[in-house]
């Protein structure tokens, strides 16, 4: 039985009936799902949604499918980490890490919208399922075709990561490499979607497919005990899913499965990729398109076509936003893998760099309960994180190489002074200390050491001391 009462334009409100429609052809604002909230209050209970089968679909009165799921019965429910030792790293009470890059066939929440929009299609009578896409979107639609039985195309960029490609390849469906950024991507893809009867999962299907994203919060709140977290950190590419955790956060309001929504949302973007936020710091609902430049190729969307609704989704929730570097992305990617022992892509990678900075502006407060949006898998994007990683120590297949090549890895900390001021300093120094040259803190002298000097401070049973290219530290 479906709840879907049909489609209404986001701006002007003007209602449209249950077909592959995605603009109002009056003020040509998005249409998105029309739920008839009074019949779904009745039927769904916390009691019915814990009695059913741990997948997305457990929530299924409020996706906007007629009859049942085609696909994604193997999608959602996805782990909710108490990231106890991030946590501590960053200094605050209560930290979760939502862990959608686990779980789901494709390794990523795109496999949530998919299965919405798959379904969709096949109630809609179309043999061809479609995507502009930055690499898990093309991941989960080729999947998910596959299993429906439906033909399949594909468009990326160029450049996109090889093992994004490779994971849409290897469903066999038609894969188009557009040589250009995903914007011109998107814009080619709609002017095919007007002339070919496919249907594409964001283009013609978007009303649709979009409600697939709100299963991440839902999830949340009832992994949380049926409460809402007090701040929520979301990486933004073309705005949809943040706007549909703020959509369905107000949904469980609404049906009486929460009291009430306190959560303020916050906007991650890259810094070479930033629109939504820069709009949000601007406090500006103009969201100036921009060229994508940074490594996070899954959030570089220059145009975001939600870019609106995910500004007005931080400032209505009272939320903020922030932008990560290139280098700060690389440097989440590690903490987070380093502490909880998950390895995300890039866009998690902003996200706890985001969260992170949040953290230290005094944003979001230390004592709070928040989550951290995890999105898709770090096996996707190595190329991102591989040449800042420390390399594999190369030893022969004894004892002795062994201990010689770790001893080289081993730091202590050592008291030096400084033989022209006498000043004294507590030194971080690994057991080859003799090449390493070090500014004394107080005088800046630079203190030279000469083969052995290091056997004052350490016990031996090789010799230390091996050729090797001078090392520096500065005090």
């Amino acid at each position: 039985m479906s709840y879907v009462k049909g489609l209404k334009c986001r701006e002007c409100s003007r209602e449209y009936p249950k077909e592959p429609l995605y603009v109002c052809e009056y003020c040509f604002g998005p249409l998105e799902v029309d739920y008839d909230y009074l019949r779904i209050k009745k039927k769904l209970t916390k009691e019915l949604i814990i009695s059913r089968a741990k997948n997305l679909w457990r929530y299924r009165e409020l996706l906007p499918i007629d009859g049942d799921p085609v696909v994604g019965l193997e999608s959602g429910f996805t782990p909710l980490v108490k990231a106890d030792n991030l946590a501590k790293e960053l200094g605050v009470r209560e930290l979760y890490v939502k862990d959608d890059s686990t779980c789901h066939p494709t390794l990523s929440f795109k496999d949530r919208v998919v299965s919405v929009a798959i379904t969709k299609a096949r109630e809609f009578r179309f043999d061809t399922v479609a995507c502009a896409s930055t690499g898990n979107l093309a991941n989960a639609v080729s999947a998910q075709a596959a299993q429906a039985g439906m033909k399949c195309f594909v468009f990326i960029p160029a450049d996109l990561e090889l093992g994004k490609v490779i994971a849409s390849l290897i469903y066999a469906p038609k894969v188009i490499a557009v040589e250009g950024n995903y914007d011109e991507v998107n814009r080619l893809c709609t002017e095919i979607a007007n002339k070919y009867k496919w249907a594409f999962v964001n283009i013609n299907i978007r009303p649709y497919y979009a409600e697939g994203s709100k299963t991440y919060v839902y999830e949340i709140i009832e992994q949380l005990g049926w409460r809402v977290p007090q701040h929520i950190i979301v990486p933004v590419a073309g705005g949809s899913l943040i706007s549909k955790i703020w959509k369905g956060l107000h949904e469980f309001q609404k049906l009486g499965l929460i009291d009430e929504v306190n959560t303020k949302i916050y906007a991650a973007q890259a810094q070479g990729c930033s629109p939504v936020v820069t709009a949000i710091k601007e406090n500006s609902e103009i969201i100036k398109p921009v060229k994508p430049n940074t490594i996070a190729k899954s959030l570089a969307i220059g145009n975001p076509a939600d870019g609106y609704y995910a500004y007005k989704t931080v400032m209505d929730s009272d939320g903020w936003a922030e932008e990560a570097s290139d280098e700060e992305i690389v440097e989440g990617i590690k903490l987070l893998a380093s502490t909880e022992g998950i390895f995300t892509e890039i866009a998690g990678g902003v996200t706890v760099a985001v969260t992170k900075k949040l953290i230290e502006q005094g944003k979001i407060p230390k004592n709070e309960s928040i989550v951290i949006s995890i999105t898709g898998n770090g096996l996707k994007t190595q190329e991102a994180v591989s040449s800042k990683l420390d390399k594999p120590l190369h030893i022969k297949p004894n004892l002795n190489s062994f201990e010689i090549a770790v001893s080289k890895k081993i730091k202590t900390k050592t008291k030096l002074t400084c033989p022209n001021c006498g000043f004294t300093e507590i030194v971080e120094m690994p057991t080859d200390a003799c090449q390493i040259s070090y500014k004394c803190m107080n005088c800046k002298t630079l203190l030279i050491p000469k083969k052995g000097d290091c056997c004052v401070f350490y016990s031996y049973a090789e010799d230390p001391c091996p050729p090797k290219q001078m090392k520096e530290v500065t005090g």
